[in-house]
């Protein structure tokens, strides 16, 4: 069982409520969940894309993206750190927070970073259940990615470069 805080819209956490995965329909109007968004760049300029596993939620389709919910007790920049680990493999030096985003149709709160990396493009790590792909791809065919393909727009919104 994964357990949650709760924040209120202005990326507070709410003391004394705790949220379970899996029970979103019983988050009280107001009440939201953190979820961290993290786009991977990479220093030649391409960015990563994480396919989902076609048993999830919006399956087989690609990220440009890691990312998942914040576990109780932990902070935007922790969980995201932890979700980027875990979906990729890599292990980040340093994230840029570039944006905050309240979804109250999914009861959640979003912060965007972008990591910039060094790693070698072939050391991405799948995680079972999660991922079954990945892409290294460049600017413009991530900017010309219709929604048909491509889960997540959050991160392009933030960022003048894919614009």
């Amino acid at each position: 069982m994964e357990i949650w805080d709760a924040y209120d819209e202005n990326f507070n956490i709410i003391e004394g409520v705790t949220l379970v995965r899996g029970e979103e329909e019983k988050i009280p109007e107001g009440v939201y969940h953190l979820v961290v968004d993290i786009l991977v760049k990479h220093k030649d300029g391409t960015y990563l894309l994480m396919q989902r596993d076609p048993n999830k939620s919006n399956g087989s389709m690609w990220e440009a993206s890691g990312g998942g919910s914040a576990l109780k007790g932990e902070n935007a920049y922790e969980a995201a750190l932890r979700e980027l680990r875990e979906e990729t493999g890599i292990i980040a030096k340093e994230l840029k927070e570039v944006g905050r985003v309240v979804r109250p149709e999914t009861k959640s709160v979003y912060v965007v970073y972008v990591c910039e990396t060094d790693c070698d493009k072939d050391s991405i790590i799948l995680q079972e259940g999660e991922t079954v792909a990945y892409n290294w791809v460049d600017r413009g065919t991530l900017v010309h990615m219709d929604g048909s393909v491509l889960l997540t727009y959050r991160v392009q919104t933030f960022l003048e470069e894919l614009r």
